[in-house]
């Protein structure tokens, strides 16, 4: 398979060679040498997007944006192939990509300390930032309906028409809790209607693992732009609270250690309204903690559907692994909500430049 790849990006007479790299769940991803340089290959997931081509007209799109009146940021622009394609696709029609490794650079899979979050945050910020003047209806789809917490729902009310009877009256209990934060779709529902809200060139998945960062544990860039397109920012914010904030990940089941960190919250919150202050507008300055609860709340649902319908989505490592998920979820909703107007106010506090320190 890599030999074919190799030389449909131009290595003919040079030794190269590829080993996996990186965390990564939905694609294939390797590190490459050949002729003393690094580059990463990418196999991309065709079960999940439908469309690689889209993919690389948003990646060039962007790239051409950028270096055009941003030159001096550091965009990972990928290879080309011989034939000067974006991608490579194979005899089996697998699409492989190409882009340079960014030598001296790494990323990180937990946030393990609040000033990570803040350079993670400001990044994402940035990368916001940069592109406001993006034509952003030009962009792409490239997962449909990614962030439609309208859709989820009725989704999760499918599953409790037609899926597992048994699961259903297990998971009473949750599906209330799911049932009486329902305000949670209605208010997305409106920022869909609201001229206040704007549709920005969004990343839509700000977890801490697409952000590299240099020796020193700086920001440099953000990578992984397959779910590049138009978006809220409530999805990149959202997701960067519901990944960031808890010392345990979704997956814990033990919900007593989850815990909502002031402090990394004060991180997110200052590095990327250092970048996106003048940007947002003040009505959704004001929705910045419900961001954390859209993104949580739609994942909670998102677990329990599946749980519900046996489990063909996300699949489980064991019998309740979907159901355990979605609780989770919904526990860390449950403690961002209890301190939802003082964190909102702290929000404030940073707008008005009251927080002199990182945290």
């Amino acid at each position: 398979m890599f030999q074919q790849v190799f030389k449909a990006f131009g290595f003919f007479d040079c030794t190269a060679t590829a080993v996996p790299f990186g965390s990564g769940l939905i694609n294939h991803t390797w590190k490459m040498e050949a002729a003393g340089k690094h580059y990463i290959l990418q196999k991309i997931n065709e079960q999940v997007f439908k469309d690689p081509a889209a993919i690389a007209y948003n990646i060039n799109m962007t790239a051409n944006y950028l270096c055009n009146y941003f030159p001096a940021y550091l965009f990972v622009v990928p290879i080309k192939t011989s034939a000067n394609d974006d991608i490579f696709i194979d005899e089996e029609n697998s699409c492989f990509r190409l882009t340079p490794f960014v030598e001296n650079s790494h990323t990180i899979d937990v946030v393990s300390a609040p000033e990570l979050a803040y350079e993670a945050a400001m990044q994402f910020g940035q990368f916001t930032k940069l592109l406001a003047g993006l034509d952003v209806a030009r962009l792409k789809i490239t997962l449909p309906d990614f962030h439609n917490l309208s859709l989820r729902y009725r989704h999760f009310e499918d599953a409790l028409l037609n899926g597992n009877a048994d699961r259903k009256k297990q998971c009473e209990s949750l599906i209330e809790n799911i049932e009486a934060n329902k305000d949670i779709v209605e208010i997305y529902e409106k920022i869909k209607k609201s001229a206040a809200f704007k549709l920005r060139a969004t990343h839509h998945d700000t977890k801490i693992s697409n952000v590299l960062f240099d020796s020193n544990n700086k920001g440099l860039c953000v990578i992984d732009l397959d779910t590049l397109m138009p978006g809220y920012f409530i999805s990149d914010v959202g997701d960067m609270l519901r990944t960031y904030l808890s010392p345990v990940s979704e997956e814990e089941k033990d919900f007593s250690k989850i815990e909502i960190r002031e402090d990394y919250f004060l991180a997110i919150a200052k590095g990327y309204l250092s970048q996106l202050e003048n940007e947002l507008t003040e009505e959704e300055k004001n929705h910045f903690l419900y961001a954390g609860k859209f993104l949580i709340y739609m994942q909670a649902i998102r677990f329990l559907t599946d749980y519900l319908n046996d489990d063909v989505y996300y699949g489980a490592k064991y019998d309740d692994h979907n159901f355990v998920r979605a609780g989770n979820q919904m526990a860390l909703l449950q403690k961002l909500t209890e301190k939802e107007n003082a964190l909102q106010q702290k929000v404030a506090l940073i707008l008005n430049k009251e927080f002199s320190t990182l945290i």
